[in-house]
């Protein structure tokens, strides 16, 4: 529970003191409430700069329920690492069964408070209110975030203490809530690294190839030990949406070491993690892994730390590593960085430019698919750029063929029984085990496909709980998620992700399911492009309600991540965006395929052109 530090229209002055040299920012306890029915929003202190703490006030002695009420969701939106202020305004009882490490619930402002007219008269000594606003989202116990709406509505009751006369609460809701600029301002969102486990080069770091780690973004307080709290997270292993297509290498059991409180690293950018005695008999490969999970994820915290020292439980070093080891043992995104960027021409070939610089000498990529054997709608190639798939321009078939000279075109790999372009096959997208997924939208018979190295007998995947057809399909580089844009009944689009998983039996054809779609973009009714654009985030064009069409980023767990959104386009119809962030983000609209590089304006590749893809 908390207030929200924008307030809303009703703000009254905090009593705060800053002490700048100390970067503390103190928020008081004591605020006024009528003791009438009418909702109050909870107001506090603006925003204060991210690296300032903030510290609650304690009860003010005699304070009346109403300020204690005010002064508790203050105390919850500070930087006590413990709510050791928090808990004071609480009866002994209430506070040994508070558990706010439980959830966090974010609400559009701050808690609204009504008072229970059925207590607080002169004659009683015990007092009750309810907390409302319109909900968010809610952080659960793993500090996953999954966005809600609806109404929030909990009840806090008080008593007086019958020697000391002091208001106390005695009853509240498990866990905290405040209202979005206050989450904003004390959270942030982290990614921790896991390997995939059904991905073929993910099973273990060879010669085969690194394993294909998968980030997973959790929220963490910022002010409150982050770096500490992430390798925590990361031990306690993946969330409960994640584990089943991931694994951690860490022996199980494994956490700090007992009395360890903090880390930090040192003036060698070195972190050190002492490690229980459960870490103690893993091998020297093991340790590699479980090293490289560390710095992946403490480099998605902080640049600050550039190698990570595993510490067995009697001191002695397990094992090390640095940023040139860990991308052997493991990789982020696409194994390497993208050579071209690809789209479909004014003739309907599949064509090509360089990945990188300003160059934009476009040519036929080799072979049939670039030699207008086939005219094609739309593309998509292979994370190795050896192969592409390519939807007709009818939306009818859907062909494979080999980017190499002189490379054939061989008969269509699927059709489509639609009757119309719209109800017939989306663009195609390949996944890092190198299989071809693609939906066909055909009404009488709407289907996820997988295709086994782009041939064979397709594949139905089952999407339980699906609610519309798919629209457009875009696979992860970690292979194990997938994002759709499904098109409902009302005509509205919305962007889901979900977790692919494979029941694979000797002589049969794998059972692919993608389970437990959530959604990545909520706030936009209407999606009309997507494309997958780092470790844990896309880039998503679409429409909020009554609105216009916007652009920007969005987490898989359908948070907003910090940093400012892409640069304003208009008529979106695609969007191409690579791992590799130094790449420049490229869309198809009015104005053709354009491209946005870092720090600069939209720029124009070419005005005759559509279907603009990176590999995958």
């Amino acid at each position: 529970m908390g207030a929200d530090r924008e307030g809303g229209a009703r703000r009254r002055p905090m009593r705060a003191v800053a002490l700048a040299a100390c970067g503390i920012v103190l928020l008081a306890g004591c605020a006024t409430m009528p003791d009438g029915g009418d909702l109050r929003d909870v107001e506090s202190t603006p925003r204060q700069d991210t690296e300032v703490r903030v510290f609650a006030m304690p009860p003010a002695e005699d304070a009346s329920p109403a300020e204690i009420v005010q002064g508790f969701l203050e105390a919850l939106t500070s930087d006590d690492p413990t709510y050791a202020t928090a808990r004071q305004y609480l009866t002994g009882a209430a506070s040994r069964q508070w558990r706010p490490e439980s959830s966090t619930t974010v609400l559009a402002s701050g808690p609204d408070i009504q008072v229970d007219r059925t207590t607080g008269h002169d004659d009683t000594d015990e007092y009750a209110f309810t907390l409302t606003g319109n909900k968010v989202a809610r952080v659960d116990d793993q500090q996953s975030y999954t966005p809600l709406d609806g109404r929030y509505g909990q009840s806090v009751h008080l008593v007086r203490d019958r020697k000391s006369r002091q208001w106390r609460i005695d009853a509240l809701p498990q866990g905290v809530v405040m209202g979005q600029s206050d989450f904003q301002r004390n959270y942030m969102s982290v990614n921790k690294y896991y390997f995939a486990s059904n991905v073929p080069t993910g099973a273990t770091a060879t010669a085969a190839g690194p394993a294909t780690a998968v980030a997973e973004p959790v929220y963490v307080r910022r002010r409150v030990d982050a770096m500490t709290r992430m390798v925590r997270s990361l031990l306690s292993g993946p969330t409960r949406w994640l584990r089943p297509v991931v694994r951690s290498s860490f022996p199980t059991g494994t956490a700090l070491r007992r009395g360890v409180v903090a880390l930090t690293p040192d003036d060698q950018n070195r972190l050190t993690v002492p490690l229980n005695e459960k870490a103690s008999r893993a091998g020297r490969r093991q340790c590699t892994e479980m090293a490289t999970q560390l710095l992946f994820t403490l480099q998605s915290l902080t640049p600050t730390v550039d190698t990570v020292e595993l510490q067995r439980a009697d001191g002695s070093t397990l094992c090390s590593l640095d940023e040139e080891r860990a991308v052997a043992v493991a990789a982020r995104g696409s194994v390497k960085r993208p050579e071209y960027l690809y789209f479909v021409d004014d003739k309907h070939r599949l064509v090509r430019i360089p990945g990188s610089g300003t160059a934009a000498a476009v040519e036929p990529v080799p072979g049939a698919l670039g030699e207008g054997v086939q005219r094609v709608r739309a593309a998509a190639v292979s994370w190795d750029e050896h192969t592409a798939a390519a939807v007709g321009i009818d939306r009818k078939s859907l062909y494979v063929g080999s980017l190499v000279t002189g490379g054939p075109l061989d008969a269509p790999v699927l059709q489509s029984a639609g009757k119309t372009e719209n109800d017939r096959l989306t663009a195609p997208s390949w996944d890092a085990r190198g299989d071809l997924w693609v939906a066909d939208r055909d009404p009488a018979r709407p289907r996820l496909l997988v295709l086994e190295q782009g041939t064979g007998r397709p594949i139905e995947a089952r999407v339980p709980g699906l609610d519309g057809r798919v629209n457009a399909v875009r696979v992860a580089a970690d292979g194990v998620r997938i994002a759709l844009v499904v098109q409902r009944k009302d005509g509205n689009r919305s962007l889901l992700v979900g977790r692919i998983e494979r029941e694979e039996k000797a002589g049969e054809q794998p059972v692919v399911s993608v389970l437990e779609l959530r959604p990545a973009a909520p706030e936009l009714e209407d999606v009309s492009a997507m494309s997958w654009a780092g470790d844990s985030r896309l880039v998503v064009a679409g429409r909020e309600h009554d609105g216009v069409q916007t652009m920007r980023y969005a987490q898989v767990d359908g948070s907003t991540p910090e940093g400012p959104a892409p640069a304003a386009l208009t008529g979106v119809q695609s969007i191409a965006a690579s791992d590799d962030e130094r790449l420049p983000l490229v869309a198809y609209s009015e104005d053709g395929i354009v491209r946005l590089p870092t720090g600069a304006q939209w720029q124009k590749v070419v005005k005759e052109g559509s279907a603009p893809v990176y590999p995958g």
